[in-house]
């Protein structure tokens, strides 16, 4: 059921000057009507999101044959993880999804080369991941030294400067071709060690450990690495890709609210732009995933992981098909990331699907 009072508004600056993005705005059309409700006229209640099937989505193509998961399965957790492979020839790689994950150390050793790794992080991550990280890199494995970097958080610090914080510790720490990074945080972390790999003596391998729905269900899937510019978002950077994607769903217990539903809106952007039965189980599911319940949130991952790769796989540097991913990013990325922006976005993406391409 969809929700049309309390509405935020959305307001575009027609500002010559604002900011470039990298991001593709495919032509607007027409909207459903799918929206994300406010408890009042100023601040939205994550706990209160809302889905309303658009007309005519179950004539879009889905990404695949796997089955919705049904409604019983969720009683039960496993520490098998899921698995989707993003194919991409002799560069393809495994995403790894469940809970528990980070405790399986076999699952980091084996994408590590060489015996040197630098952990990229930031300041709110490191206390609650870092050690853990470390413990699986190196549990039953001596011969391996790991270093770590941990720098601000914020996506005004997705920068030359902050970057440069990364190679000062990779080159102190004497780093060779062999080492290995990895990501541990959400998308501005496994942008910035993902740029920074694929720049470090003409490309290192690296890892990403996604600890947000947003990076968990898009950004660390695809190879899209990159840092901002004055004059620009994400207007420097490299396709690259890692040796895998190593997403633990425990992580999600210590992200905000608001940070989850903001992901969330990227969740149902799958739904909307090109799987119609994802987007069914997402309005039976959505009170599951609001109280993060673990198995239908490791579903929900791997659905959206799974289109992710699909479209990569097809269009890796964005030539065309991947460009409808871009649903609601370029409005983000003219103005600053507070909390109601991030919400005015939401509803945008949702209220604007058109037909499998959106703004």
């Amino acid at each position: 059921m969809a929700c049309a009072t309390n509405a935020i508004s959305l307001s575009l600056s027609s500002n010559p000057n604002s900011k470039l993005s990298s991001d593709f705005i495919p032509k607007l059309n027409r909207p459903v009507n799918v929206s994300l409700c406010a408890s009042t006229s100023a601040e939205l209640d994550p706990g209160r999101l809302f889905l309303s099937r658009p007309i005519g989505l179950s004539r879009r193509i889905c990404a695949n044959a796997t089955p919705v998961m049904d409604q019983s399965v969720g009683e039960r957790s496993s520490s098998v993880p899921t698995i989707v492979e993003v194919d991409l020839g002799n560069r393809s790689y495994p995403i790894y999804i469940g809970s528990g994950l980070l405790d399986q150390h076999e699952l980091l050793q084996k994408h590590v080369h060489g015996k040197k790794v630098l952990v990229v992080t930031n300041t709110t991550i490191a206390p609650l991941y870092l050690d853990k990280v470390v413990d699986a890199l190196t549990k039953g494995n001596p011969n391996v030294s790991v270093e770590n970097v941990i720098l601000p958080d914020g996506e005004k610090y997705k920068n030359m400067e902050t970057l440069m914080k990364v190679f000062d510790k990779a080159i102190e720490s004497r780093l060779d071709r062999r080492c290995t990074f990895v990501a541990l945080g959400g998308g501005v972390i496994g942008d910035m060690c993902g740029f920074a790999a694929a720049a470090f003596l003409r490309g290192v391998n690296f890892i990403q450990i996604p600890t947000t729905v947003m990076a968990q269900v898009d950004s660390s899937v695809g190879g899209k690495t990159g840092i901002n510019h004055p004059l620009g978002k994400n207007l420097i950077g490299a396709f690259y890709q890692p040796q895998c994607v190593l997403i633990d769903t425990d992580t999600l217990s210590t992200l905000p609210d608001r940070e989850l539903a903001s992901g969330l809106a990227e969740v149902i952007k799958y739904g909307l732009i090109r799987d119609a039965e994802f987007f069914e189980w997402q309005e039976k599911n959505m009170e599951k995933l609001m109280a993060r319940d673990p198995d239908a949130f490791a579903y929900a991952i791997k659905r959206s992981c799974e289109n992710k790769a699909e479209v990569v796989s097809l269009d890796e540097k964005e030539s065309g098909l991947r460009a409808t991913l871009n649903l609601g990013h370029t409005f983000g990325h003219v103005s600053n990331r507070n909390w109601v922006w991030i919400w005015r976005v939401a509803t945008w993406r949702s209220c604007c699907s058109w037909h499998g391409y959106g703004c």
